[in-house]
């Protein structure tokens, strides 16, 4: 992994760990086990993708790190809300997240359904925070984009068609449309964010864009291989559950050499979009080439 790509990882899990402890610090009444849950599936753990984009992004217009850190917790919290809900019963039934019991599993499905409402909201009230930026108008701008990417036309939407994808056959067009939508939008809007943040031109946000695009489909295609050839330790989750399911995948679809092929053709093209913002970008690349490189 590139150097510069190592700290940046290293640096966003510290930052995004520490605004999770001071964010969710547990109340000394009945909602104890409430917060207590927000914490066990939001911090020490995962990649922190969605914060290191943003402040990737937001870096080439100089906005503020704690701002960005700040639209980065709100995705997070998305985020992880889709995790705690996607590994219920009523929907993968996981019992292992990030190397660690399913918040289902460590507590109970009730506690599990409101942390995820919980974070759910908790990401709107602190992106709609003045802390997070004065100008009221760019605060909007960041809820509205947040809304869609998590709705039903993006996050929420995908995952629908994904619960489908169980009982019917998908074509590639099909499976596309999918995870654009589940993985592709939370992702796709990590770099707007940056992008309204620092007021970028219409040219510098069309090509963010579509470098968000081809990255967020670069990590599915990632994520599609390690479920057939990744080590579970290491990913910590269960894998090979698709397979399992018989759902369609770009790899079912293409074949294992096909989609890594894909992979990097999207990788080259998400970088070359890069080109107008130089040497500034050097970390947007590095993250692009680490999608298809990850072991987890």
């Amino acid at each position: 992994m590139d150097a510069a790509l190592a700290e940046a990882i290293r640096a966003t899990a510290l930052d995004v760990d520490a605004a999770f402890d001071a964010l969710l610090a547990v109340p000394y009444d009945p909602r104890a086990q409430l917060y207590a849950a927000m914490r066990h599936a939001a911090m020490n753990g995962g990649k922190r993708l969605r914060p290191l984009l943003v402040l990737a992004s937001s870096a080439l217009f100089d906005v503020p790190r704690s701002a960005a850190l700040r639209v980065g917790m709100a995705i997070e919290a998305i985020h992880v809300y889709s995790l705690i809900h996607d590994d219920m019963p009523c929907m993968d039934d996981d019992d292992l997240r990030r190397g660690k019991p399913t918040v289902h599993k460590l507590f109970d499905e009730a506690t599990a359904v409101l942390a995820g409402d919980s974070l759910h909201a908790l990401a709107f009230e602190w992106l709609a925070d003045e802390a997070t930026h004065p100008d009221a108008a760019l605060r909007c701008d960041l809820v509205v984009a947040l809304a869609r990417a998590a709705g039903p036309a993006g996050m929420a939407g995908g995952q629908m068609m994904d619960l489908t994808a169980e009982t019917q056959a998908f074509d590639l067009p099909m499976v596309h449309q999918l995870q654009a939508l589940k993985t592709g939008a939370l992702i796709a809007f990590s770099v707007e964010a940056g992008a309204i943040l620092g007021r970028a031109a219409p040219q510098e946000r069309s090509a963010l864009a579509t470098y968000a695009e081809k990255v967020g489909l670069t990590f599915q295609i990632a994520d599609d291989l390690l479920d057939i050839e990744g080590n579970a330790a290491l990913a910590g989750k269960a894998l090979h559950k698709d397979v399992a399911a018989g759902k369609a995948t770009f790899v079912s679809l293409l074949g294992v050499d096909a989609a890594r092929a894909q992979a990097q053709k999207l990788v080259d093209e998400a970088i070359e979009k890069l080109q107008q913002f130089g040497e500034s970008a050097a970390l947007l690349r590095a993250i692009a080439r680490f999608t298809l490189e990850r072991d987890r």
